[in-house]
C-alpha cells in the first residue's frame, strides 16, 4: 500500500487516520509562499476536496479562521461525510478578509454552532483550540476548554485537541484534557520532537502542520530563496544541491522524514490544486536513493 494511505491508530480517539491528511486552509483563504496565494474558485475547490476522498485520504482539517474553508467542505463533501474524520478549530474567528480572536465561553459556543452549520454536519470529530497571542492566558481562564467540553457533552463534538507548540503544547499534553495535539514539525524545524514522543507515550494523536516547512520543502522555495532568513536559506540551498534541483525529490525527503516517526498520526498537507494532492501521495511511494535522507538530516542539523 502507498505510505500516504497507511492508517495510523489514535488510541485516545479509537480511530485510525491516513498518514497523509488534507489541510483545507488554502481552499478557503488566500495563503502560501510567493505570489500564487489566492484561493481557488468554487469548481476547483470542490474538485480538490473530492480528489482527496477519491484517493482514500480520510482526514480533513479546517478552522473557523480559514474564511470559506468550512463552507466549502459542507458544500462539496458533506454528502460523503462517512468517508472522513472531520477536524476543525475554534478561538480564531473569520471576519473576511481578516480574522479576530475570541476565547470567551459565549464566543466559542457560537463558533461551534456556526462551524456545524457551515460544515453541514451533526458532529465535529475533532475540535481544536486555535490559540492566539496569549495561549497561557486562554488556558488559565478556562472558558474555551469549558465550552468545548460542554459541546462534547451535548454531542456536537467527539474529541478535543489543541494547535500550539513548545512549552504550552507540553502543558496541554500533560493536562489530560486533550486527545490530539496539532504540532508544527518538519525537516527544517524539529523543535516539537519531545512533544511528539510525549503524545505517543500518552496515546494521544499527533497531527503535523507545516510538515513541508510552509513551502521550504516544495518547488515554491526556488523562487523565494531571497525572502528567507539566512539560516533557512543556507539549508534550503544545500538541500536543493543535494537533490540536483529536483524539487519533487525535495518534497519526498520532507515527507519520508515525517513518515519514519511513528509518533506522528497524520501529516496535514494543503494545496489548492487537485494535481498536487495526487502528487504528494505519489511522492510517499517512491524509493529514496540510499543514504539521501541521512545526508539531508545532517544538512539541517
Amino acid at each position: 500500500m502507498n505510505k500516504a494511505l497507511e492508517k495510523r491508530y489514535i488510541k485516545k480517539m479509537d480511530t485510525s487516520v491516513t498518514f497523509l491528511g488534507f489541510g483545507a486552509l488554502e481552499i478557503g483563504r488566500n495563503w502560501g509562499m510567493g505570489s500564487d496565494n489566492e484561493r481557488p474558485g468554487e469548481e476547483i475547490a470542490g474538485e480538490v476536496l473530492n480528489t482527496v476522498l477519491d484517493l482514500g485520504i480520510n482526514l480533513i482539517d479546517s478552522a473557523s479562521a480559514y474564511h470559506r474553508s468550512e463552507e466549502r467542505i459542507g458544500k462539496y463533501v458533506s454528502n460523503r461525510r462517512n468517508e472522513y474524520v472531520l477536524a476543525t478549530k475554534c478561538g480564531e474567528h473569520s471576519d473576511e478578509p481578516r480574522t479576530y480572536y475570541d476565547f470567551t465561553y459565549e464566543g466559542i459556543s457560537k463558533s461551534i454552532d456556526k462551524s456545524l452549520k457551515l460544515l453541514n454536519t451533526d458532529v465535529i470529530d475533532l475540535l481544536q483550540i486555535h490559540f492566539g497571542p496569549d495561549p497561557e492566558g486562554t488556558l488559565d481562564k478556562g472558558e474555551t476548554l469549558r465550552a468545548m467540553q460542554d459541546a462534547r457533552k451535548a454531542g456536537k463534538v467527539k474529541y478535543l485537541g489543541a494547535s500550539i507548540d513548545g512549552e504550552i503544547a507540553k502543558r496541554c499534553i500533560l493536562s489530560g484534557d486533550f486527545d490530539v495535539m496539532q504540532l508544527g514539525y518538519n525537516l527544517f524545524h524539529q523543535g516539537n520532537e519531545e512533544n511528539i514522543k510525549l503524545c505517543k507515550e500518552r496515546g494521544m494523536g499527533v497531527l503535523i502542520r507545516s510538515g513541508l516547512g510552509n513551502g521550504l520543502l516544495t518547488s515554491r522555495v526556488v523562487d523565494n530563496l531571497d525572502k528567507l532568513r539566512d539560516s533557512d536559506r543556507e539549508k534550503a540551498e544545500k538541500l536543493l544541491k543535494l537533490v540536483d534541483g529536483n524539487t519533487d525529490l525535495l518534497t519526498a525527503l520532507g515527507l519520508h522524514f515525517l513518515y519514519e516517526n511513528d509518533g506522528i498520526s497524520s501529516v496535514i498537507v494543503g494545496t489548492k490544486k487537485p494535481a498536487n494532492v495526487r502528487k504528494n501521495a505519489q511522492l510517499l511511494s517512491i524509493e529514496l536513493p540510499e543514504g539521501l535522507l541521512q545526508k539531508a538530516k545532517e544538512i539541517v542539523k
